[in-house]
C-alpha cells in the first residue's frame, strides 16, 4: 500500500471491524507488537468532558518547558493525521501509509487465528500513535481514552499519573445509564500503586472512584483539595470558567509528577491550542464561532459562553447547529434557545446525526427566534465565506464535534473531500 488513498480506504473499512467493545484485542496487537507502549513514558486521561482540553494543556505545558511531546486524541477534526502528534507535528499521509504498512500484517495475522482478533480502525490508530512515539523517543506522552476507559483500546499502558476530569451521562449505552455506573468505567484507568487525579465531580461519581483507587493502591489527588478557592484557578486563552477547572487539573497533575518531569513556567496555558472549542475564525467583515458541545454537560459550558458573548456584543448571535442522538440534541436545543437571534439546524454526514426536524420538535413552540433546516455547504460556500448574517454579526456553529469538524474542513478547502464520513464511531 504506497497510495494514501488506497490505505485510507482500507484503515476505514476497518470501522466497525470487531464491533465487540473490549480490550482483548489492543491487548494482543500490542504483545504482537513488541509493546510498544512500554517505550515511553505518559499520562492517561479520561472523562466526559475536559479530557482533550486537559491533555492540550499538558502538552503545551511540557513542551514549552523543553520536552518532547506525543500527543493522542481523537476523533479528529479534519485531517486524520491529527489523532497522532509529536510537538503538535501531526501524521503526515507518508506517515500513515509507513506504519499501516507495519501493522497490517500484524493485524492480519491476529485475524487468521480468529476474526474477532483483527484490529478495529480505532486500534489501528492507538498503535499508530504507540510505534511514533516510541520510534521519536518522546519524553512524555498525553493519551486521551476514546470511550470509556475500563476497555478503551488506550487502557492498555501503564502510565506516571491517571486523571479522570469530569464524569456525567454520555454514551450510557455501552457505559452504563447511572453516574456511579459510568464513574467506574472511567476507574477502569486507575493503575495499581499508580496515583489519580480526579477533577470536579460529582459527589456520587467521587465516591466510586475513591473506592476503586483504594482498592488499588493508587494515591488519589483531588482538584478541588489543590483549589479551595475558584478565584486561585489558573488563567488560560480557552473560553469558559470550565476550561479553568481544566487549567487547574493540568497544573496540579504537572505538580504531581515534578519529581521526574519538572517545569519552571506555567505561561503556555495562555497560548493553548485547541481547534473547534470556541474557536474564533475572523472572516471579511463577520466573526464565525466553531464549537463543539456534544453531550448535556458540554451544553451547560455552551449556554454559560452564550450568555458572555451575549453581554460582550450587546445582541444575540446567529447559531447553526446539529447533533447525534436525543439526549444531545435536545440538551444542545435548550442551550441555544434562550441565546439565539436565529437558529439553522443542519445534520451532519454522519449515520447517527439527529435529523433536523427532530431537533425542531425539542424547541419551544413559542420562541422569539426564526428556526431554518439549512445545508452546511449553502452556509459554507467556499473557503473563508460564510452566508448568514450581515457585516458586524456573529455566528457560531455548535454541537457535533463531526459537524464542526465539516465546517472546518470547508471554510480551508476549496474541493473538501473528508466531510466526517471518515470519523470512526466513537
Amino acid at each position: 500500500m504506497t497510495d494514501y488513498i488506497q490505505t485510507r480506504d482500507y484503515l476505514y473499512s476497518l470501522k466497525n471491524q470487531g464491533s465487540k467493545y473490549g480490550i482483548d484485542r489492543m491487548r494482543l496487537f500490542v504483545k504482537a507488537l513488541g509493546h510498544p507502549q512500554k517505550a515511553f513514558p505518559s499520562i492517561h486521561v479520561a472523562g466526559t468532558n475536559g479530557k482533550g482540553s486537559t491533555c492540550a494543556m499538558l502538552e503545551a505545558l511540557y513542551r514549552s518547558n523543553g520536552y518532547t511531546t506525543g500527543f493522542f486524541n481523537s476523533p479528529h477534526l479534519v485531517h486524520q493525521g491529527e489523532r497522532v502528534q509529536v510537538n503538535r507535528e501531526i501524521l503526515s499521509h507518508t506517515d500513515i501509509v509507513r506504519y499501516s504498512e507495519q501493522l497490517r500484517p500484524v493485524a492480519e495475522a491476529l485475524g487468521k487465528v480468529d476474526h474477532d482478533n483483527h484490529p478495529s480502525f480505532f486500534e489501528f490508530m492507538v498503535a499508530m500513535a504507540f510505534l511514533r512515539f516510541a520510534e521519536k523517543s518522546v519524553d512524555i506522552a498525553l493519551l486521551e481514552t476514546g470511550l470509556g476507559g475500563r476497555l478503551d483500546a488506550t487502557n492498555v499502558v501503564d502510565p506516571e499519573l491517571s486523571i479522570i476530569t469530569s464524569i456525567s451521562l454520555d454514551h450510557t449505552e455501552l457505559l452504563g445509564d447511572t453516574i456511579e455506573a459510568i464513574a467506574r468505567e472511567k476507574a477502569g484507568i486507575i493503575k495499581e500503586g499508580k496515583p489519580v487525579l480526579i477533577g470536579k465531580l460529582p459527589p456520587e461519581a467521587e465516591t466510586v472512584i475513591r473506592e476503586i483507587a483504594s482498592e488499588r493502591n493508587a494515591p488519589l489527588y483531588s482538584v478541588t483539595e489543590r483549589f479551595t478557592n475558584v478565584a486561585e484557578l489558573p488563567n488560560t486563552n480557552l473560553s469558559g470558567s470550565f476550561q479553568r477547572w481544566n487549567a487547574a487539573v493540568a497544573v496540579y497533575a504537572t505538580e504531581l509528577i515534578a519529581e521526574r518531569f519538572p517545569i519552571q513556567s506555567h505561561e503556555a496555558l495562555q497560548q493553548i491550542e485547541w481547534a473547534g472549542r470556541w474557536q474564533t475564525i475572523q472572516l471579511a467583515d463577520r466573526t464565525l464561532i466553531l464549537d463543539a458541545t456534544h453531550n448535556p454537560e458540554g451544553a451547560q459550558m455552551l449556554s454559560e459562553n452564550l450568555k458572555t458573548l451575549v453581554q460582550k456584543n450587546g445582541k444575540r448571535p446567529i447559531i447553526v447547529a446539529g447533533a447525534l442522538g436525543e439526549s444531545r440534541g435536545r440538551s444542545l436545543m435548550q442551550a441555544l434557545a434562550p441565546h439565539a437571534a436565529e437558529l439553522h439546524l443542519v445534520q451532519a454526514n454522519q449515520p447517527r446525526a439527529t435529523p433536523t426536524e427532530t431537533l425542531e420538535g425539542y424547541l419551544a413552540s413559542e420562541r422569539g427566534f426564526e428556526v431554518h433546516h439549512s445545508a452546511l455547504q449553502e452556509i459554507i460556500p467556499s473557503p473563508k465565506t460564510c452566508t448568514l448574517g450581515n457585516a458586524g454579526d456573529t455566528i457560531v456553529i455548535t454541537g457535533s464535534l463531526y459537524l464542526v469538524g465539516e465546517a472546518l474542513e470547508r471554510l480551508s478547502f476549496e474541493n473538501p473531500e473528508e466531510l466526517g464520513s471518515l470519523q470512526d464511531n466513537i
